[in-house]
């Protein structure tokens, strides 16, 4: 068969298809993002990194987020959240953002709250404010676009990405 000819699709040997998909997806490399998200007097913040802009005018950003995450109910109920994106030194939120208590990941963080109420952590490289325009459930995350109507660079710096950390999210839980 010559370059550019359509081939035969064949399934990897190696291994089946889920486990293929999942070892591969280990290798994308995405930012690490805190995505805070609030509902009258209930917020809560939570490590995001499906993230990517997906339209320039108007300006829109798309995130996942699972159904069993705390934050997927407020984002439904208060249609807003905000981006962060972290400095890639700022390991310590990744665990503090990764806790199970809404309170506790706020104690001793410096935010603000923000044109659309949520909290915006004051000490990160910058942040996307959105108000949810649409929502998608094509499989166990939903995905929620999100209008930007504030943005901000705080501190300049490298990000945070995916390959700062131990383990990569591919989204069974």
């Amino acid at each position: 068969m010559r370059s550019g000819q359509m081939g035969v699709f064949r399934q990897p040997q190696q291994h089946s298809m889920k486990e293929a998909w999942i070892e591969t997806c280990g290798y994308l490399t995405t930012g690490i993002y805190v995505l805070t998200s609030r509902h009258n007097d209930e917020m809560n913040g939570m490590i995001a990194s499906w993230i990517s802009q997906v339209s320039y005018d108007p300006p829109l950003i798309v995130v996942a987020i699972h159904q069993n995450r705390s934050s997927h109910r407020l984002i439904l109920k208060g249609g807003r959240f905000a981006v962060h994106i972290l400095h890639a030194r700022q390991r310590e939120f990744v665990s503090r953002f990764k806790g199970p208590d809404p309170r506790a990941k706020f104690e001793d963080v410096a935010w603000t709250e923000g044109l659309t109420g949520c909290p915006i952590l004051k000490e990160c490289l910058g942040y996307l404010e959105c108000l949810t325009m649409e929502n998608y459930r094509p499989g166990n995350h939903t995905l929620f676009v999100g209008k930007v109507v504030d943005a901000k660079i705080l501190s300049p710096g490298e990000p945070m990405n995916s390959r700062d950390l131990d383990h990569v999210y591919l989204g069974k839980d």
